[in-house]
């Protein structure tokens, strides 16, 4: 099953139920909108991974204005316009404003899962280097934590070292009672 979840916005019902049998045969979640007002309530109250829209549609929100609205909510939904070959100048300035990508209609369903097939491998990448992040955070805090606890061992046992050399060369004091004072040091050791 693919992870995707697609908004279909499209003002033409064959277009939609088109597009929704074939997203939905190469098992994408897909929601639907007629128009630009529902397709951003939809966007509004759903998790969305990709929008799918008619760059022209009847009202005063098409493709562009769902396109900001969409990057308005979340800057990681991808946005793909589908476009008559007549706005293909739009659909590069849409680009320019963040869109994915753009399709030419009538569509060609190679092309559309290519596409949504990049974008599910560059969200897969971006989530493992984003676990790759997290476990090299862990890794650094574990690694910092030792290393203080290596220093801490280390300057003890030095000082350790310190003092049984200084009990060493203490030629004031007898041989047994050095053995014995070095012997107790070193049993204070843990």
């Amino acid at each position: 099953m693919n992870n995707l979840t697609i908004l279909v916005i499209d003002d033409d019902p064959v277009i939609r139920r088109l597009l929704e049998q074939r997203l939905l045969k190469e098992k994408y979640k897909v929601l639907l909108a007629e128009d630009g007002y529902v397709g951003n309530e939809t966007l509004a109250n759903n998790h969305v991974d990709v929008v799918l829209t008619d760059l022209m549609m009847p009202g005063d929100i098409g493709g562009i204005e769902v396109l900001e609205f969409a990057k308005g909510l979340e800057r990681n939904i991808e946005v793909i316009l589908i476009t008559a070959h007549s706005s293909i100048n739009t659909a590069v300035e849409a680009m320019k404003k963040g869109a994915s990508d753009y399709l030419e209609k009538p569509i060609n369903f190679t092309e559309l899962f290519l596409r949504l097939e990049k974008i599910s491998t560059m969200r897969g990448l971006v989530r493992n280097a984003e676990d790759l992040r997290q476990a090299m955070d862990v890794t650094e805090g574990t690694a910092a934590e030792t290393i203080q606890n290596l220093e801490i061992t280390a300057a003890s046992l030095q000082s350790h070292i310190d003092s049984i050399e200084n009990i060493a060369n203490n030629h004031e004091i007898d041989f047994d009672e050095r053995v014995a004072l070095i012997l107790k040091d070193i049993q204070s050791i843990h």
